[in-house]
């Protein structure tokens, strides 16, 4: 039996494409991607510590180490040496301190070693290769921004912050749909 030509290509692109994509596909069961497990969780412990649930959702609700571990692979690849060592650190001097991983350690632990990171009074033996306070800082803001950005970029999930502060999400972007008070005494008067 004679194939065509174009046959004989669909069929290689089929095989070579089969291939090259299985390999890719089997084992990997992670959500993440930068992140390895343990740095997500500590990611997670830190971001609640910042923006904790209450009686509004938190950071693991706004799905906020999903926003930072998207944007590591993106516009935040120059962040990615700098977390690496940073959670090797947290990890380093939780253990040597508490002997605990961090996000093992309970809520009040937690609390009062992210105090000393952000005041620089961690053991500097696991922070030569970044800075404490200027790590603390940057997964700050990292977090506020997966929490109040907009949802495209991977955090804010199902707009809680937005749920949170009364704003409706902005459609156009940079408008948002409410009326302001000013406009609603005006149209009283009328």
């Amino acid at each position: 039996m004679e194939t065509s030509r174009r046959e004989f290509l669909r069929q290689l692109t089929l095989a070579c494409g089969s291939v090259l994509f299985i390999p890719a596909c089997a084992g990997y069961d992670s959500p993440w991607r930068f992140f390895s497990e343990k740095e997500a969780r500590i990611v997670i412990a830190f971001a609640e510590q910042i923006i904790p649930a209450d009686r509004d959702p938190g950071a693991t609700d706004a799905n906020v180490v999903n926003f930072i571990d998207k944007q590591l692979i993106g516009p935040y690849t120059r962040f990615q040496e700098d977390y690496r060592k940073g959670i090797s650190a947290i990890e380093n001097s939780s253990v040597k301190i508490l002997r605990k991983t961090f996000y093992e350690l309970d809520w009040d632990e937690q609390t009062h070693f992210l105090e000393q990171m952000e005041s620089g009074n961690l053991p500097e033996e696991f922070w030569t290769l970044v800075n404490q306070r200027s790590f603390f800082n940057m997964l700050l803001d990292h977090s506020m921004q997966g929490f109040y950005g907009s949802p495209r970029h991977g955090g804010n999930k199902n707009y809680v912050s937005y749920k949170m502060m009364r704003l409706d999400y902005p459609h156009v972007l940079g408008q948002n749909r409410y009326e302001s008070k000013c406009a609603t005494a005006k149209q009283m008067e009328l």
